[in-house]
């Protein structure tokens, strides 16, 4: 009945009664649009649109729009607002349902800010869902040897392996768990967690839920990131579970106070080279208002801990414990047969992502057609970026053990466009004697010298080229690999580094 009543009432205004997509070529990447609509919905009639518009006979169900900073093509994105919702992509097929409810969001959109910048529900506006805190705690006991107890707050449960701050605070917890009674205090976000190899090195496992951030990012004076850990049950957990040290992993974490504050990276710095690559409002006052608190929090810390010399002096202080990696682990094998990258990069870090887009939309279409690409993305990953369907091109989630990726392969790759800190991925291949490409940011504050263990080339040009001057030369490729593996024996090792750690803990 329904329907009969839908086909008479179009019937009457000349309409057709089931709705099509309508799509707007409006970028270079249009094409690409159609067919990410035509898997979107399938069931759909899909009509392409240039300037002649739609037949009135039509009725637009959806229309999709790119959003490419061509102000030529607005006209046309126009009449597509005026003929039904639009879809909007950016030129990355980033996309976003651009709504009334969320106007803020929606525009943001339009001007470029990628998604997992924006926040797109400010309930204080349009109602919604409001920031909600949780107040469990939950104790697991480890082992105690009645040793000098030292705490570790970290952002996330550093287990499993899943990305390079997880490598790093694991490593240097199960070195000091040598010396120290560790109480690990750590946010969750997953239902399921595995906590065995952790309380085999700690005394206690503390873990508070992350709360769950629903303000708007742009609206604060401190960074938002910051917001989000704000949680009184982890204030109530320190304070009911107290240690003679306590390190702070992050500078997010820093408002609740300690000895140590550990700089994974500078994130002013992160936020100065986005600013210098997308100029703007936004950047300028998301870097702003990191600069401020950044340096604010390292002056209140008695001991400040950094990835690299750049770092301090960039903050004007600190101690610097590098990254590193597990020697005994990571143990080179023969190279296999073939032409084989590796990129290694957790998705919810933008910084990887925006490197991933950079290399498959600009170094990708420069290389041979016979090259190969592995990608491990990290849980989850699909959150983060929904990563198009390409030939030649695997992607991987959560893979826990690496090391069958990097024997694979003949050459990896750290494509990041904006990075601070120091990549551990680099040291892992390092270890495991592949070579590495990687932009001048991607394998910056490790000390590496081009052309001896390491690659650096930007931009896409010079990059591919040194892709492919290293897969045609296996004897440029065997000398850089080695002469990498040397350097991570004489530098990162875990055993050197988490003695610098112990040093730090027992001035304090």
């Amino acid at each position: 009945m329904r329907q009969r009543v839908k086909r008479w009432i179009f019937g009457l205004l000349g309409k057709d009664p089931e709705g099509i997509v309508a799509v707007y070529e409006t970028g270079a990447r249009s094409a690409e649009m159609r067919k990410e609509m035509a898997r979107l919905v399938p069931d759909r009639k899909i009509l392409d649109v240039t300037d002649q518009g739609v037949p009135w006979r039509h009725r637009v169900a959806q229309a999709a729009v790119m959003f490419d900073g061509d102000r030529t093509l607005n006209g046309r994105r126009w009449r597509a607002w005026l003929r039904g919702p639009v879809l909007a992509f950016h030129p990355n097929l980033e996309r976003h349902q651009l709504s009334w409810r969320t106007p803020i969001a929606s525009l943001l959109f339009v001007w470029g800010v990628p998604l997992d910048r924006i926040f797109l529900r400010p309930w204080w506006w349009f109602g919604g869902e409001p920031t909600v805190r949780p107040l469990e705690v939950e104790v697991f006991q480890g082992r105690g040897r009645r040793l000098k107890r030292v705490g570790i707050l970290t952002p996330y449960l550093p287990y499993p392996l899943a990305h390079g701050g997880a490598v790093r605070i694991f490593n240097l917890l199960r070195e000091a768990s040598r010396h120290f009674d560790v109480t690990l205090f750590a946010f969750v976000e997953e239902d399921e967690v595995r906590l065995d190899p952790l309380t085999a090195l700690c005394e206690k496992v503390i873990l508070v839920r992350k709360p769950r951030y629903r303000e708007p990012r742009w609206s604060t004076w401190l960074p938002p990131e910051v917001c989000e850990y704000e949680s009184p049950a982890m204030r109530r957990a320190l304070a009911e579970h107290p240690v003679d040290v306590l390190q702070v992993e992050y500078t997010q974490l820093a408002r609740y106070g300690g000895q140590v504050l550990v700089e994974h990276d500078v994130t002013f710095d992160l936020q100065r080279q986005v600013e210098a690559r997308e100029p703007g409002w936004i950047a300028w006052w998301n870097r702003w208002r990191w600069e401020r608190f950044e340096r604010g929090m390292a002056r209140a810390y008695p001991a400040v801990v950094v990835m690299s010399e750049k770092d301090r002096e960039m903050l004007g202080t600190g101690t610097v414990i590098p990254n590193g990696v597990d020697l005994e682990r990571y143990q080179p094998r023969a190279e296999a047969a073939g032409r084989r990258l590796l990129f290694i990069g957790s998705f919810r870090h933008f910084p990887n992502v925006t490197g991933l887009r950079w290399f498959l939309d600009e170094v990708w279409p420069l290389l041979p057609g016979d090259v190969e690409l592995e990608i491990v993305a990290g849980p989850g990953s699909q959150l983060y970026w929904e990563m198009p369907v390409m030939e030649r091109v695997r992607r991987f989630d959560f893979v826990e053990d690496v090391r069958p990726l990097y024997e694979r392969a003949n050459v990896v790759i750290v494509p990041t466009l904006v990075s601070a800190g120091t990549n551990v991925k680099v040291l892992e291949a390092m270890a495991m004697e592949r070579a590495v490409v990687s932009t001048p940011s991607g394998g910056g504050g490790l000390g590496l010298e081009h052309g001896r263990e390491i690659w650096v080339a930007e931009p896409a040009a010079e990059f591919a080229d040194g892709i492919v001057t290293l897969l045609g030369d296996q004897v440029l490729r065997r000398k850089m690999a080695e002469a990498g593996r040397q350097t991570a024996l004489s530098q990162f090792g875990w055993a050197a580094i988490g003695e610098a750690q112990r040093r730090l803990w027992e001035r304090l």
